[in-house]
C-alpha cells in the first residue's frame, strides 16, 4: 500500500488544516497586493495633475539664497547689500550674500 494511504485520521486532518491555512494566506496576501496597487493608481493621477498645473512662469526675483547675519541689524545688513550692488553695478537679486557679519 503507498505511504499516502497509510496515514492516520490526525495525520490526514492536520495536512488538510495545513493546506487550507496555507490557501488563506496566498488569498489574502493577494487581496493585499490588489489593495495597494489601488490605491497607488488612486494617488498617481493626483501627483500627475499637480505637477500638470504648475506654472511653467520664470521664478519670481529675488534673493539667491539663505543669509546668515552675525551681529548685524537686518537694516543694515540691507543697506550693505545695496550699497555693494550699486558699487557692483548690479542688480541686487543677481547677487549671491552667504553671511554678513560686523568686523570690530
Amino acid at each position: 500500500m503507498p505511504m499516502f494511504f497509510a496515514l492516520t485520521q490526525a495525520q490526514n486532518n492536520a495536512i488538510t488544516i495545513a493546506l487550507v491555512a496555507l490557501l488563506a494566506i496566498i488569498v489574502v496576501a493577494v487581496v493585499i497586493r490588489k489593495a495597494l496597487s489601488d490605491r497607488k493608481a488612486a494617488n498617481a493621477p493626483m501627483v500627475e495633475t499637480a505637477t500638470a498645473q504648475a506654472p511653467s512662469a520664470p521664478p519670481a526675483p529675488g534673493s539667491a539664497g539663505e543669509l546668515k547675519l552675525h551681529d548685524v541689524e537686518p537694516k543694515t545688513a540691507a543697506m550693505l547689500m545695496a550699497i555693494v550692488a550699486d558699487k557692483l553695478q548690479k542688480p541686487v537679486n543677481e547677487l549671491r550674500f552667504i553671511s554678513i557679519k560686523e568686523v570690530k
